[in-house]
């Protein structure tokens, strides 16, 4: 039985499935030749990442497809929904990559509340004659212990930057429409562990009283945070986007940054990707990074052996 592992898999989970009989395939086939490639190859089972697309054209043309898998928690490149009206097993990793997506918003956090993000650009250009200058540029840096952080979305991926966060030593405060309350479990080395109740806020909470807020929420149709959005919060708020793009407007995040309403940007994800707006990719109070919030050795592990087990379990019990 044929899995292709079209955006690719961990060695550990490619290992793991050819030891139950699969054959892994991981090359990458460009999304207008799937189809043919597919059929082709008599492939069983798909897996993909946020670059492949997998739509009804796809499902309805490869009879030999049992299985999807998204290694990763968000399936919008997925036409989930379709593909199990046909019969086909759609499968994810949601809890994998949650705790490197949540190193990542503090990533640039802590770069933002630093200025590093700008002075890693400057300091190759200038720090030789003018460094002075650039000490001075950046040496009114905040520290976050004691801010609120408020967190829009309180799944996985928000319950784990939640607990970076208290371990920081800020406030933490949430808004999530289905999670009205939830018990935070901080666990430390030599077993030891902290419990944190926390009930959800409204959304107009969160934008006023937040210091820095991150979203963890799905893909949405419309924004989350549009102008009305930024009206509410705090002078100087800071904000960070490591879940889709298309929750935040951007043209108004950059209009609200040059008019001193919020601070700084961190974005991981982009309306545009895989071709982000040039205003963003310039402007020097955004932290830029390529939609690498799950791309870390351990989490992509994690999904692989996560992915394999779920393809073992569903084609052995099929």
């Amino acid at each position: 039985m044929k899995i292709l592992a079209n955006d690719g898999i961990s060695n550990s989970g490619v290992k793991k499935l050819e030891e139950s009989g699969f054959e892994v395939i991981t090359t990458n086939v460009a999304q207008e030749q799937l189809v043919s490639y597919i059929n082709k190859n008599e492939i069983s089972g798909i897996l993909v990442r946020s670059s492949t697309t997998v739509r009804k054209e796809l499902i309805d043309t490869t009879p030999s497809l049992k299985l999807i898998g998204r290694g990763g928690v968000g399936m919008d490149n997925i036409d989930v929904d379709y593909a199990r009206s046909k019969g086909l097993k759609v499968i994810n990793t949601p809890a994998a990559s949650s705790h490197s997506v949540a190193e990542l918003v503090f990533s640039h956090l802590f770069s933002c509340v630093r200025f590093l993000h700008d002075s890693n650009r400057n300091m190759p250009l200038e720090g030789d004659n003018n460094f002075k200058k650039l000490k001075k540029n950046y040496s009114k840096g905040i520290e976050l212990k004691g801010k609120i952080l408020g967190i829009i979305g309180f799944g996985r991926i928000g319950q784990e930057t939640a607990k970076i966060a208290l371990g920081i030593g800020m406030d933490v405060i949430y808004y999530d429409k289905y999670n009205e309350s939830t018990e935070l479990k901080l666990e430390f080395t030599q077993n030891k562990s902290l419990s944190f109740a926390i009930n959800t806020s409204s959304l107009d909470e969160i934008l006023m009283k937040s210091d820095f807020i991150t979203l963890h929420v799905p893909a949405q149709k419309e924004y989350i945070i549009g102008k009305n959005e930024f009206d509410k919060m705090k002078d100087g708020v800071g904000i960070i986007n490591a879940a889709r793009g298309g929750v935040i407007d951007e043209t108004e995040l950059i209009n609200y940054i040059d008019k001193k309403k919020v601070s700084f940007a961190g974005l991981d994800t982009y309306e545009n990707e895989p071709t982000p707006s040039v205003k963003l990719l310039m402007h020097p109070k955004i932290s830029l990074s390529p939609h690498i919030g799950a791309a870390t050795s351990e989490a992509q592990d994690r999904i692989g052996i996560e992915l394999a087990d779920q393809i073992i379990n569903y084609f052995n019990n099929d």
